[in-house]
């Protein structure tokens, strides 16, 4: 038997706060489905089960806040795990009602985990999906397909063990603008109440009450949504834990910053031609093509892609992306998109859309938090032409990318009018000096002048 512990969710988080159990005693899991669903100051995060087993006994209650470690869930394995591993399960270790279940059907052949959050999320069993992808992998089309054909079930309960079925973010928008959520209409899946069911119940006039209903009293709350209490102490809590992670990186890492401007004329005109053969919604956007720039150039300078622990440098052979996402309620979080250097452009374009979209309705992965190796602050929507970053440690570097503008561009004798960003580079000096990283920089310039290598 082992023990599914609150785990590490970055490298400032000490505790966390359970929001939501995704599962309960008695239910089969597989490693990597999805158990919990954690506050961790920063933004809520659906959190992966480690390891293959039946749920035996949850050890703290929802609403409860426990430091990083502590035992949350005790998961019993399998018979059938026990019995591939030459072990018989012994009768004390049993669950009660794991034996009358019945057996989890078998998983499709390839499910990355941003897509198994996607069916979760969508109601829909991955393993009933037929993948079209690589290897009969499942993709993110093919769950919202499965999603638009299932039929809605009429028997499902409205609620689970008395409490109405909704999403963690759906319900905690209720708690901030007072709102009962039984008395609001779901339209998610088997009738679960979602973010934009509350959203729309808000600001709908409310019902008109019965002739001898005493009138409601005045609404207590008086302040702005966004200056309410439990909102603003929220933001408190986030920009304190902001604020002390920065604090750490600018006080124990020598940074040093490097800057360049990028010609993106080849580029764009590479881009442009693939563009006019595919229809409008798998178009490339220039977004795309510098993240996957950075990506392989990280993979081809070590020096700024990995972590700096107790006094010493481990580079990754891996290029995991953090992608810095602005959160709609304030504050920023940096997931990553996994093995970016490898993924095709129309992939990365995939990750990145399905990244940001989950990253704001809070329903981030444990992986997608910790495993950044270096990681990317684009604010070039902003009109930003220039972003020196702050270097999220163990992490030992940090690229900022601008907004993309036309400047004038001499070349051979010639002036003419290119397209270019301006990208900084701020890395650690325990770690690289001026000329690896200049090296980056200038690997970047390199890709993005011959895009077909991208």
């Amino acid at each position: 038997m082992g023990d599914f512990r609150m785990p590490s969710l970055g490298a400032d988080m000490e505790r966390g706060r359970l929001v939501d159990w995704l599962v309960k005693p008695g239910d089969y899991v597989h490693r990597g489905d999805l158990i919990a669903t954690v506050d961790t100051d920063k933004t809520l995060m659906d959190v992966e089960s480690f390891e293959d087993g039946v749920i035996a006994e949850l050890l703290i209650d929802v609403g409860a806040t426990v430091p990083v470690g502590t035992p949350m869930a005790r998961i019993t394995p399998t018979p059938a795990a026990d019995t591939a591993a030459g072990k018989t399960l012994p009768a004390a270790t049993a669950v009660p009602a794991a034996p009358a279940r019945k057996p989890a059907p078998e998983r499709p052949a390839s499910i990355t985990p941003p897509v198994r959050s996607l069916a979760h999320r969508l109601g829909v069993d991955p393993a009933r999906i037929h993948g079209t992808g690589k290897d009969g992998a499942v993709t993110r089309s093919d769950v919202e397909r499965a999603a638009a054909a299932q039929e809605p079930r009429d028997e499902a309960p409205p609620s689970v063990a008395g409490r109405i079925r909704s999403s963690p973010r759906a319900r905690r928008i209720a708690a901030e603008l007072g709102l009962d959520l039984a008395t609001v209409p779901g339209t998610g899946p088997q009738g679960a109440v979602t973010e934009t069911d509350v959203r729309h119940a808000a600001e709908a006039p409310g019902p008109v009450e019965a002739a001898e209903a005493p009138a409601a009293p005045p609404p207590v709350e008086t302040l702005p949504r966004t200056e309410r209490p439990e909102a603003a102490q929220r933001m408190a809590g986030l920009r304190r834990t902001i604020g002390g992670l920065m604090s750490r990186s600018k006080r124990t890492i020598p940074h040093y910053y490097l800057s360049t401007t990028l010609d993106l004329r080849a580029a764009l005109a590479w881009m442009q031609s693939v563009n006019a053969q595919r229809p409008v919604a798998a178009r490339l956007v220039p977004s795309a093509l510098l993240l996957k720039a950075a990506a392989l150039a990280a993979r081809d300078v070590p020096e700024v892609n990995g972590f700096y622990t107790d006094g010493n440098y481990a580079p990754s052979a891996a290029v995991h992306l953090g992608v810095a996402v602005a959160l709609r309620q304030g504050g920023i979080v940096a997931p990553a998109i996994h093995d970016a250097n490898e993924l095709p452009l129309d992939l990365l374009m995939e990750q990145l859309r399905d990244l940001v979209s989950r990253a704001r309705a809070g329903h981030l992965q444990r992986a997608e938090i910790a495993d950044p190796t270096i990681t990317v602050t684009n604010l070039g929507d902003l009109g930003v032409e220039s972003v020196y970053g702050v270097i999220y440690p163990p992490q030992v570097a940090m690229i900022g990318l601008g907004r993309l503008v036309e400047q004038p561009w001499a070349q051979n004798g010639m002036v003419g009018v290119r397209p270019v960003v301006t990208a900084t580079l701020s890395a650690d000096h325990r770690v690289s000096d001026g000329l690896r990283g200049g090296r980056f920089l200038t690997r970047m310039g390199e890709l993005l002048e011959n895009p077909e290598e991208l």
